[in-house]
């Protein structure tokens, strides 16, 4: 700083005027590897009113000279930019402060991971590698450290106990419990291209078929070209009947005309998580159908952040279960494990091929545990 101001008395004379100073790395790590630098601003013309305090003879004769002589208030406020400029540098302090903090305990964390019994860091390990999110994996680690049955130098005994934790975690609902005559209604809702069509073709056959029940369509997907035909291939396949709607009044008296049925399926069209005004829509025409059930179909291909925000954005038009899609397409199955923590829903069903009826069983939490840790039978 000294340096700046010999600087200006050697350039502008003086009396110069000092109009602004900043240090161009004021930040902690900016002075430790860039060093410390100043900018200065001054001006041989520029008349800055004194700090001191004026006397009556100064101020009468500061009233007789013109005011732009004074100050050059609009073009020049050098108060204001002094204060933004140390807000501006104070904010930039303090990110990298909490960056550094963040980044010790990261570091610290991370320490304590790799301080583990070697069994337990190769469980750890699996679960990441099995797509379980870390938040949840460091979950079930607290849960294998403070269970003091277990020997944690013991890599068979502690996937025995991973393995109880993780299917006591999965909540399912059994199969549906369908009576006849009845009609029974059930709602398949979700985002584009995750099976919604093909899942209610499987239930339908698997009903009908091998159930011996009464099984009735409704689709409200008239928004995709093919999804209607696709649709009613499947109803003359299975030789069921088939409504199709638009509005809330056909959907009422759809639901009328099958309410002898044991079992009515409803197929919806796909709605973006983040359009809620669609998703509103579809919670207007399922309110006139009042069904008894409504799944939220998913598909495991997705990530464990995408399945959450679905099913919480699909939870305002009445959720009660999941289906999960696509096992078969899905690389590893950890993400299955936030779904249930974050919506609080059961699985129903699952789907793993493209094959109707057979693709499809009810959920089952063992089986889902031993997917999630990649345990083939």
């Amino acid at each position: 700083m000294q340096q700046a101001l010999d600087m200006i008395r050697r350039e502008l004379g003086p009396d110069a005027t000092v109009l602004h100073t900043r240090e161009c790395h004021a930040s902690l790590l900016g002075r430790i590897f860039l060093g410390r630098h100043f900018e200065v601003a001054a001006s041989k013309d520029a008349n800055v009113p004194a700090r001191m305090v004026v006397t009556e003879e100064a101020a009468a004769a500061s009233t007789s000279k013109p005011a732009s002589n004074i100050l050059a208030g609009d073009d020049f406020d050098y108060r204001n930019r002094y204060r933004n400029d140390f807000l501006a540098d104070s904010g930039t302090e303090i990110d990298e402060l909490q960056f550094m903090s963040q980044h010790l305990r990261q570091q610290s964390a991370d320490s304590a991971i790799h301080k583990l019994p070697e069994a337990l860091f190769e469980v750890y390990t699996d679960l990441i590698e099995s797509d379980v999110e870390e938040r949840v994996a460091q979950q079930l680690l607290h849960h294998l450290r403070a269970n003091e049955t277990v020997d944690l130098h013991d890599a068979f005994a502690l996937r025995a106990e991973l393995m109880r934790k993780i299917e006591s975690e999965i909540e399912v609902t059994g199969p549906l419990q369908v009576t006849s005559g009845a009609g029974k209604v059930i709602a398949l809702v979700g985002p584009t291209g995750v099976g919604k069509t093909t899942t209610i073709a499987k239930l339908a056959a698997n009903f009908r078929l091998r159930e011996n029940k009464s099984v009735g369509l409704i689709t409200v997907d008239t928004y995709r070209i093919a999804a209607v035909e696709q649709l009613r291939t499947y109803a003359d396949i299975i030789d069921l009947p088939m409504e199709v709607v638009s509005t809330p009044r056909e959907m009422r008296e759809a639901v009328a005309r099958m309410k002898s049925m044991d079992l009515i399926l409803m197929d919806t069209a796909g709605r973006s998580p983040r359009d809620q005004v669609r998703i509103q829509e579809l919670k207007s025409i399922l309110s006139e159908a009042n069904p008894d059930e409504v799944f939220v179909v998913l598909s495991a291909v997705s990530g464990a952040k995408s399945l959450t925000t679905t099913a919480e954005k699909f939870a305002s038009v009445g959720t009660t279960g999941i289906v999960v899609t696509k096992l078969d397409e899905a690389m590893a199955l950890g993400n299955l494990l936030s779904i249930g923590q974050v919506s609080r829903l059961p699985i129903s069903y699952v789907t793993d091929g493209q094959n109707v009826p057979d693709d499809i069983q009810v959920a089952n939490s063992r089986k889902l545990a031993e997917l999630i840790l990649g345990i083939k039978n």
